[in-house]
């Protein structure tokens, strides 16, 4: 597992939709913010991953709200049954020059 895996564990049965989001508060620098399409990848491959966007409202992670602009929102449907995914989210930030920030997050798909 990534050093920087976010400590949330997401978990869905194979038949569910489900929305996920990875903050970047801690990574960026004062003042800075996500921007662009960010991407997300499944390693191993097996879930679909879309609508990938920048947070446009406060979102709570963790029991933790973060602000506009710091965390990347994506929804998660499919996947194999008894399979652990590492979810890697990357993302262009406003700074000068630009930097891309990943966050890594946990899936597990499950029966129930």
């Amino acid at each position: 597992m990534a050093t920087n895996t976010a400590p949330q564990v997401n978990r869905k049965t194979v038949a569910e939709v489900r929305n996920c989001a990875v903050s970047f508060a801690n990574k960026l620098d004062p003042g800075e913010l996500l921007t662009g399409t960010p991407t997300v990848t499944s390693t191993p491959s097996g879930p679909t991953i879309s609508g990938a966007a920048v947070n446009t409202a406060a979102k709570t992670i963790n029991g933790v709200s973060v602000p506009i602009g710091m965390a990347v929102q994506f929804k998660v449907t499919g996947g194999t049954v008894d399979t652990d995914y590492i979810l890697k989210a990357a993302c262009g930030t406003t700074s000068s020059p630009a930097q891309t920030l990943e966050g890594f997050m946990q899936l597990e798909v499950r029966n129930s």
